[in-house]
Formats: structure tokens, sequence, C-alpha cells
């Protein structure tokens, strides 16, 4: 039997479906590390691709495979088959920077009671190439009520958690499609401390296949998650309230999205009905929203057309009062 002394610092778990083409890059990042004390553990989720062929270019990692579960499990297998007191899970379509590990542990340092420590991240094209980086207001106070009212993370692989904390509440919520991780934030910042850092220590890949590209599947997910903290509200009112604000603003957020890309799919050729799809889930999940700001754009582009239409007016007569000016004068030239 191993000592804790063998065991591995940090374990990352990268689960991967059909993302063998960025499994790779993905692989390399944890390699590239500042801080070399990991193991890594792919999870191999039912693709239908073929994940074994990359891993098998690293023989330092391992690979586990899985019939199709879905996302939590997949974590829940890779954290359940790695040893390291630490642990930071990949998703395979994106990549760690350099000093994500040590980062996080720097963090840890300072505050050794933390569930979970974050840091920032950026977004990358499908290539790689950096677009732009989050930003985060300051959190102060109660890291339980900013969960509550959203989620500041943005992006998984910017957290390092304490195994045990993680251990301790069961781990991921295999009854969750997606939001899985936000879910694990509210529990965990709900009984224990939590803390952030402003490093850079991710890229998040946008690509065709992101999951977040769900939208309908995102806002059911969220307000799922969410939803599930009502009980452990108690009699708090600033519970309450940032509960509130959170349930308005997912569904705004969410709503808003849809109705650019609905607009989008509107003008594209054969795109109404893959609009109307779109927007099923919303009537469901936010029917006030979606009236509301469907109402509110309306409005901006009646005032948009009319500014438009009245602008072009005036042009026009101001056109037809110079002509009218021109001939005028002419004919007093020619008596």
């Amino acid at each position: 039997m191993s000592s804790s002394a063998d065991l591995p610092l940090v374990s990352i778990v990268i689960p991967t479906y059909n993302h063998a083409r960025f499994l790779a890059d993905a692989i390399e990042s944890v390699l590239a590390q500042t801080m070399q004390d990991l193991e890594i553990v792919v999870v191999d989720d039912g693709s239908t691709d073929d994940p074994t062929a990359v891993v098998a270019r690293y023989p330092q990692v391992r690979c586990l495979h899985q019939r199709q579960q879905g996302l939590s499990a997949a974590r829940n297998a890779g954290m359940q088959q790695s040893s390291g007191r630490y642990l930071l899970f990949l998703d395979a379509d994106d990549r760690l920077l350099p000093r994500a590990v040590e980062s996080g542990l720097r963090c840890f340092e300072a505050h050794p009671a933390a569930a979970f420590v974050s840091g920032l991240h950026r977004f990358v094209t499908a290539e790689g190439v950096p677009i732009s980086t989050s930003t985060r207001e300051p959190i102060t106070g109660d890291h339980y009520l900013a969960f509550l009212r959203g989620n500041y993370i943005g992006m998984h692989a910017t957290v390092l958690y304490q195994r045990q904390a993680i251990a301790a509440v069961g781990g991921f919520d295999r009854q969750l499609h997606a939001c899985e991780d936000y879910d694990l934030y509210l529990r965990l910042s709900r009984e224990r401390p939590v803390a952030i850092h402003d490093e850079l220590v991710a890229e998040y890949r946008l690509h065709e296949s992101n999951m977040s590209g769900d939208l309908g599947l995102m806002l059911g997910s969220v307000l799922q998650a969410l939803k599930l903290q009502r009980r452990h509200l108690g009699a708090d009112a600033d519970r309450h309230a940032a509960y509130r604000t959170g349930l308005r603003l997912w569904r705004e957020h969410y709503t808003d999205l849809m109705l650019r890309r609905l607009t989008v799919g509107v003008r594209s050729s054969g795109g109404f009905r893959k609009s109307v799809r779109l927007a099923v889930p919303f009537l469901r999940l936010a029917p006030g929203t979606l009236l509301r700001l469907a109402t509110s754009s309306m409005t901006r582009k009646i005032g948009c057309f009319a500014r438009r239409g009245r602008r072009a007016l005036t042009s026009r007569a101001r056109v037809l009062r110079d002509t009218q000016h021109g001939r005028s004068a002419g004919v007093r030239r020619i008596e």
C-alpha cells in the first residue's frame, strides 16, 4: 500500500466526449505546468471518436472508459480513480496556462480552510487564438450569497478543490445535465469558506459544439441548480434576496442570448423553424422574461425604424425644397 508521501499532490481529471481532436492540447497544457507533482486521468464518457489513441501518446496519462453517463458521472469517476489531495477538472476542449496549479496552491497557502480557490480565464478560438480575458467584480463578504446571485467563476478549470471537501458533499450531482459545477460551488460555499485570486490560469475554447451553446439546456440546468438551494435559505432575508436576484438575472441572461440568436436565425436561410425551436424552452422556463425582453427589443427596433424614417423624410423634404427652390430661381432668371 502506498504511503501518503507517495501520492501525487494534485490530480487533473479530464473528461472527454467526442473531443479527441482537442484532447492532446489539454493533456500537453497539464504537462507544461510549473508544478509537476501531478497525476492526469482522462475519462472517456462513451466517445465515438478515439481518445484512447491520443492518450496512448502519453505514457504518464491514465485513461478510464465508461458508457456514456454524462459529465457529472465522468468527473465523479475520475475523482474516485485518482488520489491527489487537490483536484482540478479540465474539459478536454480547454487548456490550462502553465502556472494554473501553482497559482491555486499559492492561494490555498493563504486560505488553508477554503473548500476551493479560483482564478481567471480567457477565451480562445477553436484554433487556440486568444480572444478576450474574463473579468470579475470584487467579491466581498459571503461567497454563498454571490453564487446565489450568479456564477462569478465562469470556467470550471480555473477552480482547484480540496478533495476532502468534494467527497464530504458527495461529488457532482448526476441528475444535472449541465451546470453541475455551479451546483457544487453553491453546496460547498454554503458550508465552507472559498477564496479567489487574480491569476489568469485557463483558456476556454469557443467552437461549434460547446455545451454552453445549448441555451435552453443551460437555462433549465442553471435554474434547477439554483432552486435546489431553496430549502437552505431558511429565514435569512439576505439569502432570499440573493436567490430572487439570481433567478431574475439567469433568466434575463439566457433569454437575451436567445433573442439575439433568434434575430440572426430568422434572417438566415431556413432559419425560421430553428429559431422557433430555440424559443420553445423559454416559453416554459421564463415566459415573463421572454415577453418583457422581446417587447423591449421590439420597442427599441420600432424606435430605431421611426428615427430612420424621420431622418429619411427630413432628408427627402430637404431635397424637394432645394429642388423647388432651384426651379423657382431658374424661372425668375428666364423671365
